[in-house]
């Protein structure tokens, strides 16, 4: 009896411990992820004003290059993969320096032109609060780590006004196929909080629901899977094309301020010869495909180009809303070709099932899929998701990503790695699978 008295004692006094220190990272992180989105919005309004105002790119890109490399050089590159790497290799610990450095550097690039995301930087600003926080409160390695993820998904809560799936993205980004259940509960209370206070702060957030969604049949069964499969290979678009301009990049060998400068150049060429709707984040894009207009055939491969050049070159910013506008992109293009009256709902679905793809988040994408469009959409955003993860393989937009478990017991790869440790890793293929039968079948027919 005193056993039992002793443990539940011990588990309502760690409900309580987590729930003070949790709302602490959601105050400060719903506080700290406002002032980073209305300084963005004010910046980008000011900027934007200007005729051409993309021309700036080149000085914008160097600008944000030098802020990084002169004074908080963690701030590199999209946000969420230095969180991701600090919470494996250095139990969270980060420095204080990159909040600023990142906020600002993020304002330059996104309010100059460049094709980034906010969540990163939400991400990495609520992870050095958090890990901040623990500097102050003077807790162990463990719970610091602890609090940082708190501090991943309070970021990405708060900047897209979905609690439950940023507290479930916090933990399912970090391992491909695990999920830290002893964080999960202290990340739903810092999602949460983050929340309502970014709201209290005069946060506005856009949630529709989708007019249309597919009656169900064999047909529609058939179609959610193969846009699946559809998003899943525009997934792998894009993560190869963000390895290739990072390598491409590093072949230069030039001084990283003429990287800088020949980013912005590529960049002023996209905006003028193909479109300025390819840079920035892109949200008329994604508002157009939420309402049922058509998205130019080549916008998911134009972005994938113009994030890859931004991030490559110096820029600093995410990779979620890029994401978002491909997968907006194609699920549009999908239903152009198939379904032309449920554009929407496709565009929607497209946009959630691209970010399970390249995250490897499928029930983080899932569950966003309702909290952004309603639960009509869910059993359909659910398929498309675990298809297009299953689809990307491993590969990841963020290599330090953890291969925790294997996606299919055909394929084998070696678990406990980083993502970009597997390039050299030889899958194996088990005699069970159906290559295995295939190859049996021949050998018995000759």
């Amino acid at each position: 009896m005193k056993q039992h008295f002793a443990e539940q004692a011990t588990l309502f006094a760690s409900v309580i411990k987590w729930s003070c220190y949790a709302t602490l990272v959601g105050i400060l992180v719903g506080v700290g992820t406002t002032i980073f989105l209305r300084t963005l919005a004010w910046t980008t309004t000011q900027v934007t004003q200007l005729p051409h105002y993309y021309l700036l790119l080149p000085l914008v890109i160097l600008l944000s290059s030098a802020l990084v490399k002169w004074l908080a050089p963690d701030a590199a590159g999209h946000g969420t993969e230095k969180v991701i790497e600090a919470v494996h290799k250095r139990m969270g610990k980060i420095s204080i320096a990159v909040i600023p450095v990142k906020l600002v550097a993020t304002v330059i690039t996104l309010a100059g032109g460049g094709s980034a995301g906010k969540e990163g930087p939400a991400a990495q600003i609520g992870a050095g609060l958090a890990s901040t926080l623990a500097d102050l409160l003077r807790v162990e390695d463990v719970d610091r780590r602890k609090l940082v993820i708190c501090g991943i998904s309070a970021g990405f809560a708060t900047v897209f006004g979905t609690p439950v799936a940023g507290a479930i993205f916090g933990v399912e980004v970090l391992v491909l196929g695990q999920m830290f259940y002893d964080v999960l509960f202290p990340c739903f209370v810092a999602g949460i909080v983050g929340y309502h206070v970014a709201l209290t702060l005069g946060g506005v957030y856009s949630h529709e629901i989708m007019p249309q969604i597919p009656v169900f049949s064999g047909w529609s069964l058939f179609e959610i899977i193969m846009l699946g499969v559809w998003c899943g290979l525009a997934a792998l678009l894009l993560i190869e094309t963000m390895k290739f301009g990072e390598k491409a990049f590093e072949k230069l060998g030039w001084h990283w301020s003429f990287k800088a400068l020949l980013g912005g150049i590529l960049l002023i060429a996209i905006g003028r010869f193909v479109s300025p709707d390819y840079l920035g984040l892109g949200l008329d894009t994604l508002s157009k495909g939420m309402h049922g207009e058509v998205i130019s055939g080549g916008a998911l491969f134009w972005k994938s180009i113009a994030t890859s050049i931004t991030l490559s070159s110096g820029g600093s910013g995410g990779v979620v809303t890029p994401i978002f506008f491909v997968g907006t992109a194609a699920g549009n293009l999908f239903a152009q070709l198939f379904s032309p009256q449920y554009l929407a709902a496709y565009s929607a679905i497209g946009m959630v099932a691209l970010l399970a793809g390249a995250a490897n988040t499928p029930i983080a994408a899932s569950v966003m899929a309702i909290e952004l469009f309603g639960n009509g959409i869910a059993p359909y955003a659910a398929l498309a998701c675990m298809v297009s993860y299953l689809i990307a393989g491993y590969r990841s937009i963020y290599p330090s990503q953890v291969l925790g478990s294997q996606k299919s017991s055909s394929l084998q790869a070696p678990t406990g790695r980083a993502m970009n440790e597997l390039g050299s890793v030889t899958l194996k293929t088990r005699e069970k699978s159906l290559i295995g039968l295939v190859d049996k079948m021949k050998k018995r027919k000759k």
